[in-house]
């Protein structure tokens, strides 16, 4: 059982070496592909080597029963923690998105709605920035266009994650559910008889994919805006044209940046996004069948397509694709996502079980 595994031993016997090589650590980019990689396959060699010891240790028990009772009783430990190990190492070895690994992008933008819809935008950002802190993941914004009564218009940040953070908390992995139309039910601050509105506010999560030329662009493809930042960025930010907006379009993707203060880091950092939004792009054309993550992305913010309500009067939030519900909204927008995020992996392993003929 688990032979096909074997490979994946040499493989990680294989990248050990190529670790312990002073010259592949010369190359960030390579050595940080390398020890992702190494990363994910760590608890599969683990659980491999725990899989093979106890099913020989259960091999010589039964062959010793015969001759001392006691080995039976121990036989029976034996195959129930070998079982446990095989159920974890299936679950591992199911194929997983290939993005997992990587650190994650997550654009979030105002809909319908108007200033309440940006507040509501600024309290979505507030939640995953807590929730980043409860993981170790570092927050760089990337972009942020804000409201006078403190909303945001749009933003985008990256969260990065801790240098051999476990597998199962990385940023991608955890945040690539959150893409989608999220939907708050409350009286906003800028109404005055109190009554309950609607409103939305949609949030992309992309991988953040290495600038390693897997991804090219023609620079006929874009076309370049330049132009003043606006809201907070201080005196050299916002007197001078250092926001880049950029235009792929093929695709018609756009990107803007005016969180740094010169323009050629802006246009870096718009350049880096648009590498991650046309990957994702590619991916979706490429493949029809994509994974139930990949197809809940959106790019507008229809109430229709919501995932999510948020329903301050109730303190109940609800996500409509696995039909969960809870009464402790206050508890998630602090940033305790630890429920909602278990029930989002359950359901995504459940149905790569299935696929896996499980």
């Amino acid at each position: 059982m688990f032979e096909a595994a074997d490979d994946l031993r040499t493989e990680y016997a294989e990248l050990e070496r190529q670790l312990s090589d002073p010259s592949i650590h010369a190359d960030l980019t390579k050595a940080r592909k390398i020890g992702r990689r190494y990363s994910e396959l760590t608890p599969i060699v683990r659980s491999l080597d725990a899989y093979h010891r106890l099913d020989g240790d259960l091999q010589a028990a039964k062959e010793l029963a015969d001759d001392d009772p006691a080995f039976a009783a121990e036989a029976l430990t034996l195959e129930a923690e070998r079982d446990q190990v095989a159920d974890r190492l299936t679950t591992l070895l199911v194929p997983r998105d290939a993005n997992d690994s990587l650190d994650a992008i997550v654009e979030i933008k105002s809909g319908e709605g108007g200033e309440e819809s940006a507040l509501f935008a600024a309290d979505l950002f507030n939640m995953y920035t807590r929730y980043a802190a409860t993981k170790g993941w570092k927050v760089e914004i990337m972009d942020a266009q804000d409201t006078d009564l403190g909303g945001y218009k749009s933003l985008t940040m990256v969260l990065r994650a801790l240098s051999g953070q476990d597998p199962d908390d990385l940023p991608y992995r955890l945040m690539k559910f959150e893409g989608g139309v999220h939907r708050v039910q409350r009286v906003p601050v800028t109404e005055t008889q109190g009554r309950i509105h609607t409103s939305a506010a949609g949030v992309l999560v992309t991988p953040d994919l290495d600038d390693d030329g897997a991804i090219e662009i023609n620079d006929d493809d874009l076309r370049i805006d330049v132009y003043r930042s606006s809201g907070k960025g201080g005196q050299g930010v916002n007197t001078t044209d250092s926001a880049v907006r950029i235009t792929h379009l093929p695709t018609g993707v756009v990107v803007t940046c005016q969180n740094e203060r010169s323009q050629l880091q802006n246009k870096a950092s718009a350049m880096h996004i648009l590498r991650a939004r046309l990957a994702a792009h590619a991916a979706e054309q490429a493949d029809a069948e994509a994974s139930a993550a990949r197809k809940s992305q959106v790019r507008t913010v229809d109430r229709s397509e919501r995932i999510r309500t948020y329903n301050y009067p109730e303190n109940r939030i609800a996500d409509h694709r696995i039909g969960f519900k809870a009464y402790n909204l206050d508890h998630v927008l602090n940033g305790e996502l630890g429920d909602l995020m278990a029930a989002l992996q359950a359901a995504d392993l459940a149905e790569r079980l299935e696929g896996y003929g499980r």
